[in-house]
């Protein structure tokens, strides 16, 4: 028996397929197969791969779980809107007609697009689970710890944005909560929005762009936006934000307090925003530093456990972990809402089903490895079919073919085994690089990803060396924490004054220049060979041939798209950038080897494999 967790209708759709035991056996987003990014629709496919990989497996589906309850959320737009009338009223009307068309009926939505995959489907098996208590399971349940403090942080559930509870075993309980519209996920996003980034996708911008600013608004943040109290709870003052009663997120209030317009996407980023992006910056992790120090007094637990669309701030959370009092956190790291499609089949497995609870000492996320695999077998058909050249490699060979064309400078895509589940890829799903080359950077992010060039790289560092680089003893496989590089591989910067703003980004501030933030931080991942053994033998074998246990590891994708999940996807963002290498399964495809233009192919929708 297993039960399927949803989440949609908002952004970041997801299914995930939990057995009855609490074995979270798969997972993963909307986008991955629709590849339409931030795929908000019902998850028809993750729900059909979902319970496809349960027929296989001879296991039946008892119940559906839905991630929140929609009627709730409809009464706080109403009320919402109720409140600010009579403005708002160009963002209610069309906000209730969608209402009034669909969203008032997802219950009988929901069912029916299940019921074209599960006829055995019948209203008594769909349920719903609170938003927030979505995140605190997710955020929870899969924890290596019996029991924890948990902070939940996003934009909004139904009413709550950001939560406190308590986890023991099976049992989680609520401690206090925040309610709309103050929110951290909401004035975080409104900043965004500012600095001319889209809300829910650039929020990763914001933080990467701080580093290069100094927080001179912050007091002006402090003075008018938002009230911060000793434990931590906040308050905004709408009147500088217009997303509880508008279309857009800011007021002319707020414009007229910072005395700039909201950046156009397309100008450069002046010296303002950075500074602004330093600012808020600095507020979010003012506030979440408090709140768990308050948590930690309060609850007396070891252990913290995040979830949330605010707990993917990994420089927030590197603070948490340094300063709070807690002895380890963890964070989910499908931290946003596609986790919640995990968390509320867990909350329903432990609160109906009276499981008790099995503790995995690493976590039970499998890594995050919880999406689809293709065989050898499988991809081989399927570049024949293309007449592509390939060389198929053991793994031995091919790890030792892949560490000397990274030594020699070479970019690789490298696509392996099951597609993480998450905003991060964790070396399943990678494009990777050498970090000590000084241009390697902006060669990756202008050339193959067509991304900002001040946006900075993770690196995957080997789990016993991660000591030495970054003073940690713990792991960190997700890469949701931020570490400062040992000073004895910094460089002095002084002599690169010349360099501003953006183009900061070309100082060389240690021997690992492309790894390496311009406050000298780094997102780390560690990588163990229990986590990923074949990834672990390829790194190993690049720190015998180089002494560096450190290699680039980006998201295999594009701006603007999602990470790619098949063989076809992988190929078509190889040729389309100018990556050099791509490793499929043991096969090793050299770009300068293919014969001819393949553009064609992936314009055939019968020639993408199944």
């Amino acid at each position: 028996m297993a039960v399927i967790g949803i989440s949609c209708f908002y952004h970041d759709s997801a299914a995930a397929l939990i057995s009855d035991d609490g074995e979270i056996i798969a997972a993963v987003q909307e986008e991955r197969l629709t590849r339409k990014k931030n795929d908000s629709r019902f998850p028809f496919c993750s729900v059909d791969y979902c319970y496809k990989i349960a027929e296989e497996k001879n296991i039946e589906i008892k119940a559906y779980i839905y991630y929140e309850k929609p009627i709730r959320v409809f009464m706080r737009l109403l009320e919402t809107y109720f409140d600010t009338a009579p403005r708002g009223i160009s963002s209610f009307l069309p906000a209730m007609q969608t209402w009034i068309k669909e969203k008032l009926f997802i219950k009988e939505n929901i069912i029916s697009e299940i019921k074209i995959i599960d006829e055995k489907m019948v209203p008594e098996k769909l349920y719903f689970s609170d938003h927030h208590l979505s995140h605190a399971a997710a955020a929870f349940y899969p924890s290596p710890f019996e029991e924890a403090a948990i902070l939940c942080m996003d934009a909004v559930g139904e009413w709550v944005t950001t939560s406190a509870w308590i986890g023991n075993k099976e049992n989680i309980e609520p401690i206090w909560e925040i309610n709309f519209p103050d929110s951290l996920g909401m004035i975080y996003s409104s900043f965004t929005y500012y600095c001319g980034f889209k809300v829910n996708s650039g929020e990763y911008k914001l933080m990467g762009l701080a580093p290069y600013g100094k927080p001179v608004y912050k007091d002006l943040i402090l003075n008018n936006l938002i009230e911060i109290r000793d434990d931590g709870s906040f308050k905004l003052n709408m009147k500088y934000f217009k997303y509880q009663r508008g279309l857009k997120m800011i007021s002319t209030a707020f414009i007229k307090l910072f005395k700039k317009p909201p950046r156009d996407p397309k100008d450069e980023i002046s010296q303002f925003y950075m500074d602004i992006a330093s600012s808020i910056q600095n507020v979010l992790e003012m506030v979440v530093l408090r709140i768990a120090k308050n948590l930690k007094q309060k609850t007396k637990k070891k252990y913290l456990c995040l979830s949330g669309g605010v707990a993917l701030n990994c420089v927030a959370n590197g603070k948490i972990l340094d300063q709070s009092g807690f002895e380890k956190i963890w964070i989910q790291p499908a931290a946003g809402d596609a986790g919640s499609a995990v968390g509320c089949a867990l909350n329903y497995i432990y609160k109906y089903t009276k499981k008790v609870r099995k503790i995995d000492k690493k976590d039970s996320m499998k890594s995050s490895y919880l999406g689809p695999e293709f065989s050898n077998e499988m991809i081989q058909n399927y570049l024949d079919k293309l007449k592509l050249k390939y060389h198929k490699f053991e793994d031995s060979v091919l790890t030792n073919k892949v560490s000397e064309y990274l030594m020699q400078g070479n970019i690789i895509g490298w696509f392996q085994g099951k597609m993480e589940y998450g905003p991060r890829a964790l070396c399943n799903r990678s494009i990777i690089g050498d970090p000590r080359m000084k241009d390697m950077q902006q060669k990756m992010n202008l050339k193959i990803k067509f991304r900002e060039s001040f946006r900075p790289f993770a690196p995957v560092i080997l789990d016993e060396d991660k000591e030495e680089f970054f003073g940690i003893k713990d792991e960190s496989p997700y890469m949701l924490i931020t570490r400062k590089l040992n000073s004895k591989y910094l460089k002095d910067s002084k002599s690169q004054s010349k360099y501003s703003g953006i183009e900061r980004v070309n100082e060389i501030r240690s021997t690992l220049p492309a790894i390496t933030h311009i406050d000298n931080s780094c997102r780390i991942q560690t990588l163990s060979k229990e986590r990923n053994p074949l990834f672990y033998e390829l790194l190993s074998k690049f720190k015998g041939l180089t002494g560096c246990p450190v290699l680039i590891n980006t998201s295999f994708n594009v701006r603007g798209e999602p990470i790619v999940c098949t063989p076809g996807d992988a190929l078509r963002c190889f040729h389309f950038t100018n990556m050099d290498l791509l490793v499929i399964g043991n096969f090793l495809i050299i770009k300068d080897e293919l014969e001819s233009d393949i553009s064609e192919y992936f314009l055939k929708p019968y020639l993408i494999e199944d």
